[in-house]
């Protein structure tokens, strides 16, 4: 079963600081994936690990897929222009 590799953006806020002085900062965050669920899985494991967040710390707004040619991030437009691996 293969599927077609889609780019999502995922939009929201994360709580940062949050033993001493928290505050919700919004992020934008551009993730490859065949399914939104997928897309939001990833988002929460690459905020986790950067920010040591928790999933409870991170509130998602919205996941929206998107073509190739509106994404901002270089490296996933990279990665989406790719045929082959080398």
């Amino acid at each position: 079963m293969q599927g077609e590799i889609k780019v999502f953006k995922v939009t929201g806020e994360m709580m940062l600081s949050h033993d001493s002085f928290p505050e919700w900062r919004k992020f934008t965050i551009y993730v490859r994936a065949l399914k939104e669920s997928d897309a939001l899985e990833k988002a929460f494991s690459v905020l986790g690990s950067r920010h040591k967040l928790k999933r409870r710390h991170i509130r998602v707004a919205s996941v929206t897929a998107l073509s190739p040619d509106e994404v901002d991030d270089v490296r996933v437009k990279a990665l989406s222009q790719m045929t082959r691996v080398m």
